[in-house]
């Protein structure tokens, strides 16, 4: 059998981590009925991001409120934000992903080899994209099979993947920078289409697909189903493994993304690019409503959690607050937004 009777959405959890007691809609309050459903955790966001926005027009005025300072909020948001939507599908699939920072710093370096850009100037620029997509993709790959195949724990296989795709860029780099040549690469990156950044593009691309997957294809569906229970799903007659390959594919395909959005801000690749990306990524997958265990989330939900570190990294330096306040912050809204999932999953449990 391939298929299950029935397979859950993305906005709406599978039932096998949900509990099976019957709760009549009188027991809960309308406001919980509301927040623990998708929209109602959306809209949680949204206030969030609103409330940043104010607080950040009420103490930096124009500077913050202005077009340009927008349109900077949503570009430095744009790389994470690629890295994000692939790991909100390893995620809800009851997986994580270490690597992807390194995999994006390994991708960047090695479409910038020499060997590589002399071809990309005999041929085109393309080529460049095509082999940081393909590396990262690869890497996701191997982490797919270890994790599937190997049967090794996500953590520790991707915190292996971290480790040597870090290694293979300083080797493969000499520890040093590489320019990219291409002046053609450069204009097409740093462009604009209808006074937007092709960078802001490329992110609400990758994000509209990505939803798209989720929600409106069986992928998405088994996605969720295995997130929520992997042995049901198994036993459903979905291929898990090879499902869990096709999630880790999709988390370093994005990275080779996000290695191609960098190369065009910073016309660079070097070994250094991703550092800790991937925590920022993980960060704004759970502020989005995504539950670490498996099981639930949306992309929308990774957009505005990828938009409110952003929002709120400009108003820390549009008042040139300490850095070191800006990740206290940034760590309060984690601890709130992991407590605030586990109170909702505990009321629905009752």
């Amino acid at each position: 059998m391939s298929e299950q009777p029935t397979v859950p959405s993305a906005e709406h959890p599978n039932p096998a981590t949900e509990s099976t007691d019957i709760v009549t809609p009188s027991s809960r309050s309308w406001f919980s009925r509301v927040m623990s459903s998708s929209a109602g955790r959306n809209l949680g966001l949204v206030i969030a991001l609103l409330v940043l926005f104010a607080i950040g027009a009420l103490t930096a005025g124009e500077r913050f409120t202005n077009f340009e300072n927008i349109l900077t909020i949503i570009r430095f948001a744009s790389i994470i934000g690629v890295l994000s939507i692939g790991m909100t599908f390893v995620i809800i699939g009851g997986g994580i992903d270490l690597s992807v920072g390194s995999v994006m710093g390994l991708a960047s370096v090695i479409s910038t080899l020499s060997v590589i850009q002399t071809f990309a100037e005999q041929t085109s620029w393309i080529v460049m994209v095509i082999v940081a997509i393909l590396v990262g993709t690869l890497a996701g790959i191997v982490n797919g099979i270890v994790i599937s195949y190997g049967n090794v724990v996500a953590f520790m296989a991707t915190l292996a993947m971290l480790v040597a795709a870090r290694g293979f860029a300083e080797i493969f780099s000499n520890r040093s920078t590489q320019i990219v040549r291409s002046q053609e690469f450069i204009e097409v990156f740093r462009a604009d289409f209808l006074g937007i950044p092709i960078l802001i593009w490329i992110f609400i691309v990758v994000a509209a697909l990505g939803w798209i997957l989720l929600n409106r294809t069986t992928f998405g569906r088994r996605t969720i189903a295995i997130g929520g229970n992997r042995e049901a799903a198994r036993l459903a007659g979905l291929k898990v493994k090879r499902h869990t390959v096709y999630l880790y594919a999709i988390a370093g395909m994005t990275a080779g993304i996000a290695a191609v959005m960098i190369l065009g801000r910073t016309t660079a690749g070097t070994s250094t690019h991703g550092t800790l990306y991937e925590l920022d990524a993980i960060a704004a997958v759970v502020v989005g409503g995504t539950l670490l265990i498996g099981g639930r989330g949306t992309i929308v939900g990774t957009v505005f959690g990828v938009l409110i570190f952003a929002t709120l990294t400009n108003v820390f330096t549009q008042n040139n607050l300490n850095t070191s306040v800006q990740a206290v912050a940034k760590g309060v809204i984690i601890v709130l937004a992991v407590l605030l999932q586990q109170r909702f999953a505990a009321r629905n449990k009752r």
